[in-house]
């Protein structure tokens, strides 16, 4: 019976870890002007900004996060951003509990994940004090 029950439990952690991990990968921003790529960070889920279609400014250096609240942190180069950190998978293709950083206005929100299908990843903004209040973005998983 201990190997049974055993065997059940190790069969349904693989199967709770395949669906944990659906979201890793690349993806492309609602208006594909930028790749985000969704890795296991320790027990979390995080996202980085690996592709932009406009990474350098018009004269030709690179886009910085020059919107952010920090002072010292205005320097860093948008390209290779983490911009989404701390999610956790809550099942039912849910990820909760993040924090998603928009540099084109130097601000952070509470974030929740949903993948509507295995190439459609529903993100939801929210303020942090206010959850109720928020913007959904779709993105696209990069198959190209």
């Amino acid at each position: 019976m201990k190997t049974i029950t055993l065997l059940f439990g190790l069969l349904f952690s693989i199967t709770t870890f395949a669906q944990s991990d659906a979201i890793l990968g690349e993806w492309y921003t609602s208006d594909k002007e930028a790749v985000v790529t969704i890795f296991l960070d320790g027990k979390t889920f995080s996202g980085k900004t690996t592709w932009m279609k406009e990474p350098n400014e018009s004269n030709g250096k690179p886009k910085l996060d020059i919107e952010n609240p920090e002072e010292k942190l205005r320097s860093r180069k948008r390209l290779g951003l983490k911009i989404m950190q701390g999610f956790v998978f809550k099942g039912n293709n849910v990820w909760e509990d993040g924090r998603i950083y928009k540099p084109s206005n130097g601000k952070t929100y509470g974030g929740t994940a949903t993948l509507v299908d295995e190439n459609t990843l529903e993100l939801e903004g929210y303020l942090i004090s206010i959850p109720f209040i928020g913007k959904t973005s779709s993105w696209t998983r990069k198959t190209d």
